[in-house]
This record gives C-alpha cells, structure tokens and sequence, in this order.
C-alpha cells in the first residue's frame, strides 16, 4: 500500500503526515467516550464492534499472504501480542471512566520509557544516561499527578491507565520482536475478542443513537483508520519519531474534552502533565538530533 500521491511527496513526507494525522484521530477518543455517556463495557463492545467491521474488509483486501498472518497470529508470539492488543483497548475505555482525560494521558505519555525499558529487559536494547534522567523527571510527574488524584476513582483511573500504558509498550516490543506479525490483523483480532469479552457484561438493550454514533466515531475513526494510518506511515519513518508525535495526542486529548465538557484539571495535575510532557519531548529531540548527526541526509 502506497502512500505516496505523485512525486509531490517523498516516502519519509509522506509517512509523517500520515502519522501525523493519525494521532490527530487518536487524540478524539477521550472526546467520543464522553460523548457515548455510557458505561465502560458497553463502549468497549460497541468500540470493538465497528473497529472490527472497519478492520476486516481493509484486511481482507489489502493483506497478501493471508493463510501465512493466521497461522503467525495463533502462534505463541502471536497469542500474546493479540493479548496485549486486548488488554491495552480495554484498560484505555476503563481508565477514561475512572478519572480524567489529563491524568490518563500524563500516564500515557510514558508509553516512549516503558517500551524502551521493556526493550533493555526483553530485547538487550542499550540505555543511556540521557534515558535515565527523562525518566526519573516523567517518574516525578506521575508522581505529583498521582497525588493530586482527589477521589479513590482518580487514583484507580491512574492504576489501570499505568497497566494499559504497559500492555501498549509490551505490544511495540512484540511487533519489533517478532516482525512477522500482521499487526492489523492482530488489531482486528483483538477487537472481535474485546467484544466478545465485554457481551455478557453489557446491559441489556441498545444504547441511544448518539451514543451507539460517538462508539462508530470511535471504533472506526480510532481503532479503524488512525491504527492503520499509524501502521502505514510508521514504516517511512524512525520509531523516536512517532513517539514525538505522540505528543500531540497527549496535549490535545485534555483539549477537546476541556473545550466540549469543561473537564477541568487543578494546578498539580497540570505541574505534573508538563513535567512529563518536557521529559518526553526532550529526550525525543535529543535523539533525533543524535541520529540525524550520525546519519545525515543525503
């Protein structure tokens, strides 16, 4: 699948504006939880269910090869990385219902440091000095989020948005270990096993037309779209950049929900987001200069 349009862009271009606007969509699912107004296994099923029906007939008939991704994704690896595919969707959808957008993303935007410890301990990835202190400041962030959590619900919100956040680096660590896997079949997979897990949990009844349309906005638009957009432009681009652009979901996500639902943060919360905020983005730039001195561009 090519990305490219013309000659106006090149590959790298190209993959970082796909990106780009991936997690621009990725940014609306705090926005579309508050807008379904229901209750967390409910958005789960129904998230899951219009991912899937966006997953499939994109699988079906953009993947070559077909029989060779199925039998990678009942293999070992395949199992767990399907397993952490479902874990991370339903801890993001519970930790949204447990507190707020701003404390779920602040935990979130750790995703960059959990990977890469994650890769020191499973894959021998080197860690560096530089490493270290971004992660003790992103560390104290979480810390003085975590203590501004004003309710049991908050500090549980913030429990649950830490396990999604390492479900989210162990699946990064799967798909590098293992690039044989077909990550959007794995997406699809887990979607169809996320709904299947959330059914009897459901109330009975359909919910509201406007909730049953903010779960398609968010099945389709998030775990649809931005999965396979973030898939496509991540193969023209260094993985320290997509971190970087992670950012932008981070910021923007509290956004949209402040804006629509004046969903509010106190000064703490906010001291703490940007602590962590600050030791992501330096140690991104950082080590995108490094790189881009050892390698300059032709």
């Amino acid at each position: 699948m090519s990305i490219t349009s013309g000659t106006l862009l090149t590959p790298r271009a190209a993959g970082l504006a796909v990106v780009l606007f991936s997690t621009l969509l990725w940014s609306f699912v705090g926005l579309f939880v508050r807008m379904a107004d229901l209750d967390a296994w409910t958005i789960i099923l129904w998230r899951s269910v219009f991912a899937a029906l966006a997953l499939g007939p994109f699988w079906l008939l953009a993947t070559a090869g077909k029989g060779q991704a199925l039998r990678a994704s009942i293999a070992p690896a395949g199992l767990v990385t399907i397993g952490l595919a479902v874990a991370g969707n339903v801890g993001y959808i519970a930790a949204l219902q447990l507190t707020s957008v701003a404390a779920v993303m602040t935990v979130y935007a750790t995703l960059p440091f959990v990977t890469a410890l994650l890769g020191l301990w499973l894959l021998r990835e080197k860690l560096d000095r530089r490493f270290g202190g971004a992660a003790l400041l992103a560390a104290l962030g979480i810390a003085i989020t975590a203590g501004a959590a004003m309710s049991a619900g908050d500090a549980a919100g913030m429990v649950v948005a830490g396990l999604m956040t390492l479900s989210w680096a162990g699946l990064l660590v799967q798909a590098k270990k293992h690039p044989g896997l077909d990550l959007t079949l794995v997406s699809l997979v887990s979607a169809v096993l996320a709904a299947l897990i959330a059914l009897p949990l459901v109330p009975g009844g359909l919910p509201p037309a406007a909730s049953l349309w903010a779960c398609l906005l968010l099945g389709v638009l998030t775990s649809g779209l931005a999965n396979v957009l973030t898939l496509t432009g991540g193969r023209h681009i260094r993985s320290g950049e997509i971190g970087l652009l992670l950012l932008l979901d981070v910021a923007l996500s509290p956004l949209w929900v402040w804006l629509a639902y004046d969903e509010r943060v106190g000064p703490p919360a906010l001291f703490g987001g940007a602590l962590v905020v600050i030791a992501v983005a330096g140690y991104l730039f950082a080590d995108a200069r490094r790189r881009t001195v050892a390698c300059p561009a032709p």
